[in-house]
């Protein structure tokens, strides 16, 4: 595993967030990603759906070197590839594909596959993933996470929906590694107006409220 990938996990695993970019319009990234930054978190994942997605990668990466930019809704191994060349720090997909984890542990990137039933879920463990995405978070509640996790305490899982601090904690204590949160941090009319501001304060909720439910499990 190389450095890069251990650092990428062992700070998703303290932190608890990974916050998802997913916009029609992709202005100003640098700030919003100086604003979440400012808020405390680590790690925010660039969705493939966003347009221009691998060139905001490659600048962001570039530009906070200190924080870790992923490429979200990947759906095969030659999107990853190109993802990982424009220096995607982790690769996160809302199906399992065999291949993209196999692309990606060529490149020793960290990989986030998607499932949903235990048969999903544990294949795409025993596939090579570093987390499994728990998807899609409307059938994956808490609950269903702590059922998962009673015959499955082994395997890392993180949902990825809309939701507020308390439930992300709920999530945490039902055995969750982390969650993924969008709009809930990225509000469209905060990031169309340049309120940077609010995405700091959403930024430090989730991040307060989610380290502390870590710190208090472990």
């Amino acid at each position: 595993m190389s450095d890069r990938k251990q650092q990428a996990l062992s700070a998703l695993e303290a932190v608890g967030v990974v916050a998802v970019l997913r916009t029609a319009q992709p202005v100003h990234t640098r700030e919003i990603l100086d604003a979440v930054g400012a808020g405390g978190l680590r790690h925010v994942e660039i969705t493939m759906t966003t347009p221009g997605a691998l060139e905001i990668i490659r600048d962001l990466r570039a530009y906070r070197p200190d924080m870790y930019v992923g490429v979200g809704t990947v759906l095969d191994a030659a999107t990853a590839r190109l993802a990982i060349l424009a220096g995607a720090d982790y690769v996160v997909c809302p199906v399992f594909d065999r291949p993209t984890i196999d692309v990606c542990r060529q490149y020793s990137v960290a990989v986030m596959p998607g499932g949903l039933t235990p048969s999903e879920v544990a294949n795409a463990w025993n596939a090579g993933a570093d987390i499994v995405k728990v998807f899609p978070g409307r059938i994956a509640t808490p609950e269903y996470i702590a059922d998962l996790k009673a015959p499955l305490p082994h395997i890392k899982m993180m949902p990825t929906m809309e939701m507020t601090p308390e439930k992300a904690c709920a999530y945490i204590r039902a055995g969750a590694v982390g969650i993924g949160v969008g709009s809930s941090i990225f509000d469209p009319e905060a990031m169309a107006a340049g309120r940077f501001g609010a995405l700091t304060e959403a930024a430090r909720s989730f991040v307060e409220a989610v380290s502390e439910e870590i710190r208090g499990r472990a």
